[in-house]
């Protein structure tokens, strides 16, 4: 196998909602790159230009569409807000699902135009930075040079894993995961507080996508008294496969009944994972739209404010007596939030680890991950992207796992339908 050639110019992309964190990840890839003198191409806005990109009606223009990034624009960039080069979400692979597809003229068209505008800057190799469905591109981008000629110019791509969801396969923690938490346990203890001046309940709806850790996560840290998340949607919450409201709010309202009898508490705070939005029936999605990439704008839903209304109702059906119960939606608030020191350091070794990927292991179509005490490694695009449907897979908590057993444990239990032994401890 050949030695790829030396990486002269190199791109960075950062594409999907933002992370706490991702100016470090940006500024530390930036700066190993600088101080081996190559040149660092920032694109703006994700792949908004580039998958339009036409040389002659539609060309990348120089601080417009990206920018050569300088060691000054890397100074004391680590623990600032926001994103450098921004985002989006346009998604150049989109209708591409089978890999026999990547030889469409059609169907590639602005996949065509990211290479052909990577080729033209002479960017040697390309480094993404986005959630699964940036991943997706990545692979697709990756996939696609295969299907050239042997002597076209290749673009070497590699990918860093953002996302505050947490739910990423081939790494334990993403950056702006651990910011999120803070951030949203901290607005979760005000309102516990309130909730105890007024003897109300307030109901949590996080952001997490489809799985669990966000929620989990934001309901340990932030006590809350009860956390339910995709992963905790049994049976007997279904009807006709479907997540059924008025379920859920009785089990919630047994929660509410059993700290009223059993502990003489008459407020608290549940959280609930945006994702159970996804399981409700589909007449209660018809009004909400999707992104570019399909997934559900699950933030127009309001979950948490539908589920207070039947909460309330349920609670006042069974008991004659009415509750004060509060829907709010939290998570925006924190894709920007000052990030924590753990994210600064993990987004930071990520970006060198695009460095060591590239240059150090002469590595393409891989993703960097971080384990233990931040110890780097390195996974093939093909462990994590199905190679028949080219997707990637959702990672949800594990039921009966260390970190679902801790979250079950520190919640109040409702015994009639709890199965496991407590430990003594004293009830929040």
């Amino acid at each position: 196998m050949s030695t790829p050639k030396a990486i002269s110019r190199v791109g960075i992309i950062f594409s999907g909602g933002p992370a706490p964190a991702a100016n470090a990840v940006i500024g530390a890839a930036a700066i190993s790159f600088l101080d081996k003198g190559c040149e660092v191409v920032g694109f703006f806005h994700g792949y908004s230009n580039l998958q339009d990109y036409d040389a002659k009606t539609r060309p990348m223009v120089p601080d417009r569409h990206y920018r050569l990034l300088s060691e000054k624009d890397c100074r004391g960039l680590r623990n600032s807000r926001g994103i450098l080069i921004g985002t989006a979400r346009a998604n150049p692979g989109k209708g591409i699902d089978r890999p026999e597809q990547l030889r469409d003229e059609q169907k590639t068209v602005r996949l065509r135009n990211v290479y052909q505008a990577l080729c033209d800057l002479k960017v040697d190799a390309l480094i993404s930075i986005g959630g699964d469905d940036t991943l997706r591109t990545a692979n697709l981008l990756h996939e696609y040079q295969k299907t050239l000629p042997e002597d076209a110019f290749r673009v070497r791509v590699v990918h860093l894993p953002k996302t505050i969801d947490n739910d990423y396969r081939g790494i334990d923690f993403t950056f702006g995961f651990f910011t999120a938490v803070d951030f949203m346990a901290k607005e979760l203890q005000n309102l516990r507080a309130d909730a105890l001046a007024t003897s109300a309940y307030y109901i949590v709806e996080t952001m997490g996508r489809k799985a669990g850790w966000l929620s989990y996560g934001v309901a340990i840290a932030g006590e809350a008294n009860y956390v339910v998340a995709t992963e905790d949607v049994t049976p007997d919450l279904l009807t006709d496969g479907k997540l059924d409201a008025t379920k859920l709010a009785d089990r919630i309202v047994d929660l509410i009944l059993t700290r009223e009898s059993k502990y003489d508490k008459h407020y608290g705070t549940v959280v609930l994972a945006e994702g159970l939005s996804e399981l409700l029936p589909d007449s209660a999605l018809s009004s909400t739209g999707r992104d570019e990439h399909g997934h559900l704008s699950l933030g127009k839903l309001d979950l948490g404010k539908m589920m207070a209304q039947v909460i309330g109702e349920r609670y006042e059906a069974r008991t004659g007596d009415k509750k004060k119960v509060t829907g709010v939606q939290i998570g925006y608030e924190s894709r920007c939030a000052p990030a924590h020191a753990f994210d600064v350091m993990l987004g930071s070794q990520l970006g060198i680890g695009a460095y060591r990927a590239l240059v150090e292991e002469n590595l393409d179509g891989h993703m960097v991950s971080c384990s233990g005490q931040l110890k780097l490694h390195y996974v093939p695009f093909h462990e994590i992207v199905n190679p028949q449907n080219l997707t990637t897979e959702v990672r949800f908590i594990e039921p009966g796992s260390d970190f679902h057993r801790l979250a079950r444990f520190l919640e109040t239990r409702v015994d009639h339908w709890r199965d496991w032994t407590p430990g003594r401890r004293v009830e929040p």
